[in-house]
């Protein structure tokens, strides 16, 4: 396997892009805590308030339950802005409202470094993907263009004016890595920022409801190409 190039660090503000509470948690909540520790900006944009994902809870209770715990989750890698889009959980369409949605968040916060989840079919390991991590995804990468062309959502254009200042996407979560981050010194910080999922884990079950065993385990695949240091793996796209 290819050894992982490091992430740039010539740039000072990010936007994560994620469809639900807890993706950003699950994948590079680590590499934020570095970053913020490093003095960088980041920001939250998450689709949908998470209303679908516990089968106990309706919607109407799950969606400001899952809207808090993000945000204390942010807060413990250093984020305090956060916003939510109100899509449907669980049905996001990819589509011209999705891509206007996001387009206007990239104007709005005017990232350098847009960061999404995975968007492929799969996950590393062969796992099927879920349209709304896709559809959120690819969206997202049509939406760093439409960002910063005026002539494209003009409905949005006078109040936010267009970006064209994304310099990188990249892409946690991928079956494909091609850079890292270092999180030997932000693990904890990460395994604290999963946990505040509380409701969600509890309903969860598995592997995955185990903060701290599936982020060590996460970070040790990547280790071995990036010189033995636990790290959290993206795929990078220059734009």
């Amino acid at each position: 396997m290819d050894r992982l190039e490091q992430m740039p660090q010539d740039w000072t503000r990010a936007l994560a892009v994620a469809a639900h509470p807890d993706d950003v948690e699950y994948a590079v909540a680590g590499a934020v805590a570095a970053w913020t520790t490093a003095g960088k900006d980041v920001r939250y944009t998450i689709v949908t308030r998470g209303e679908a994902g516990i089968d106990t809870i309706p919607p109407e209770q799950c969606g400001p339950l899952r809207e808090a715990e993000q945000r204390t989750a942010a807060a413990l890698v250093g984020v305090s802005q956060v916003e939510f889009l109100d899509h449907r959980d669980g049905v996001i369409e990819y589509g011209l409202r999705l891509r206007r949605d996001i387009a206007a968040a990239i104007r709005r916060h005017r990232p350098e470094l847009v960061l999404v989840g995975n968007l492929h079919d799969t996950w590393l390991g062969g796992g099927w993907n879920t349209p709304d991590h896709r559809h959120v995804g690819r969206a997202t990468l049509d939406a760093i263009g439409d960002a910063a062309n005026r002539w494209i959502f003009p409905e949005i254009a006078e109040q936010l004016p267009p970006w064209t200042g994304v310099r990188y996407a990249a892409v946690g979560g991928s079956p494909q890595p091609t850079h890292a981050v270092d999180i030997t010194d932000t693990m904890e910080r990460a395994v604290a920022s999963l946990q505040a999922h509380r409701a969600y884990l509890q309903a969860l079950g598995g592997q995955m409801a185990s903060p701290r065993r599936f982020l060590e385990q996460m970070a040790d695949l990547v280790a071995p190409r990036f010189g033995g240091r636990r790290a959290a793996a993206f795929e990078l796209r220059r734009m």
